[in-house]
């Protein structure tokens, strides 16, 4: 095993994908994608497996010193404590912090600068961050309450319009010839398996992919006009400072994201389709910070 001074590991997880990077002293020398962990819906023992077989093989000949996990779901103690359990279990003497993947995103967009922080990929959530800390948050309640503009929303109003035939025939037939889903099918994930928003959300590509149809670019406009309503215009003075972006679904959709900052009067700043690159080079930079 190889031991060094300051090996830190950083993780930055949604409920889809966890991406992982290993700094020794400060650049990067390997990467690892697993599946992403969220402790809300899942259990220590599937988090625990994903880790055994798909992490740890590619870390055996290092001696992590340091863990900075970013992750959905870890907004209070008790579900960090949840995913911090597990990750001691292989990486016994290393220092572990867990923190949610808005404080994450945070670091990763706007580093030690003050700005609205959004995510927009599998579920969706905003903070406002005054550069050291998040001061203010919007709860996203989650994919059967909230998750407005995301991947789980967006397909959840796809496959219910499908269902019901709320939608263009020439839409219909695109869902049918491509997806080959059926109410059967679209049951069976939604309720009886497990991680049901990281189902719903998987058809957010195929959403970007047909945007030249109009049901679809309507979709999109109305779920990024809900998010802006409900997770941005209610931050007092939210025209005065830039709101950044993480995560597939406004990285893949910025076209329809910047209409919709227009229509509403705030200012993007920047927008990244995964924090990882830029919590690396926060932790490059501040390799103290947690």
């Amino acid at each position: 095993m190889k031991s060094l001074k300051n090996m830190v590991l950083v993780a930055d997880s949604g409920s889809t994908k966890t991406d992982w990077r290993l700094l020794d002293d400060g650049v990067e020398i390997i990467q690892i994608q697993t599946k992403g962990f969220n402790p809300y819906y899942q259990n220590i023992e599937e988090i625990n497996q994903e880790i055994k077989t798909k992490l740890i093989p590619g870390l055996e000949e290092f001696d992590v010193t340091a863990i900075n996990f970013y992750g959905a779901g870890c907004s209070t103690a008790e579900r960090q404590n949840k995913i911090s359990s597990v990750l001691s279990t292989f990486f016994q003497q290393a220092q572990i912090t867990v923190q949610s993947d808005l404080i994450g995103a945070a670091h990763a967009l706007s580093g030690n600068q003050p700005g609205i922080v959004c995510i927009l990929g599998t579920g969706s959530g905003s903070c406002f961050y005054d550069g050291e800390k998040i001061t203010e948050n919007i709860p996203s309640l989650g994919f059967i309450l909230g998750d407005e503009g995301s991947g789980s929303w967006l397909g959840k109003k796809m496959v219910t319009d499908f269902l019901r035939g709320h939608m263009p025939q020439k839409s219909m037939k695109s869902i049918q010839q491509e997806l080959h889903i059926d109410k059967e099918t679209i049951l069976e994930h939604v309720y009886h398996k497990t991680m049901p928003s990281r189902y719903l959300a998987s058809f957010a590509r195929f959403i970007s992919e047909n945007i030249d149809q109009k049901y679809f670019y309507q979709l999109l406009f109305d779920g990024f006009t809900a998010f802006a309503k409900n997770y941005i215009i209610r931050y007092p003075n939210f025209h005065e400072t830039n709101c950044h972006f993480a995560g597939s679904v406004a990285f893949h959709n910025q076209k329809v994201l910047h209409q919709v900052a227009r229509d509403n009067g705030f200012t993007i700043g920047n927008i990244i389709k995964s924090p990882i690159d830029g919590l690396t080079k926060y932790h490059i930079k501040s390799p103290k910070n947690p």
